[in-house]
């Protein structure tokens, strides 16, 4: 991603404070707004999210699963705009009325001396039964497409078992074809998010 993208800034108030490059932003540790979305696949009788395999060149969590999508919002950009992240990412065209919105959470990463990640992060849910190998996602970004049953990944991230099962498709060494994969994966190999974070987001998987 360019240095010259443009990040609205806050206070640790959630106070607008003015408009800084990404670059600035995580390195002095400025806050600012993410969008996050969480896609569920409820057809199975089974609730499993999608989880993407960070690409490995990437500046923070190289080759963790993460969320399904998740972005900055630009200098300027609502909320509402960050609907973009679904096409841009993995090809979904939504409107934003299609998506559930859990709430925000306040997280803060202190990756290194250098790069310190705060962010108000406004997470929501979309509903789709898209087989993972149906995605068209972002090669230069993500690697792969995973799903994981919601009680099993639950346990995971709470820390109430080791170990659990995904299943999805992962990029061949041309980046061009896509090979099927089951992985047995530990906490360490997903993004770190806060107890509150996902207590947020397992609230609202059960409300749905």
């Amino acid at each position: 991603m360019s240095s010259t993208e443009l990040f609205d800034i806050y206070n640790a108030s959630n106070i607008h404070i003015g408009v800084d490059s990404r670059e600035n932003v995580h390195a002095k540790g400025l806050w600012h707004h993410t969008f996050h979305c969480w896609i569920v696949d409820r057809s199975s009788g089974e609730d499993r999210l999608l989880l993407q395999l960070r690409h490995p060149d990437k500046d923070t969590y190289p080759g963790l699963l993460d969320i399904s999508c998740a972005g900055h919002l630009l200098a300027g950009e609502t909320v509402e705009e960050g609907v973009r992240e679904l096409a841009e990412e993995l090809g979904i065209v939504a409107a934003f009325d299609e998506l559930t919105y859990c709430g925000m959470v306040p997280q803060e990463s202190i990756i290194s001396s250098d790069l310190i990640d705060r962010e108000f992060n406004h997470v929501f849910l979309y509903e789709s039964s898209r087989p993972v190998d149906e995605y068209s996602f972002q090669k230069e970004e993500i690697t792969g497409l995973f799903t994981v049953g919601c009680d099993e990944f639950r346990e995971l991230v709470l820390g109430q078992t080791e170990e659990c099962w995904v299943d999805g498709v992962v990029t061949d060494l041309q980046g061009e074809g896509l090979i099927r994969e089951r992985r047995r994966i530990g906490l360490h190999q997903v993004t770190p998010n806060s107890e509150e974070y996902y207590k947020l987001l397992f609230d609202n998987l059960k409300a749905e």
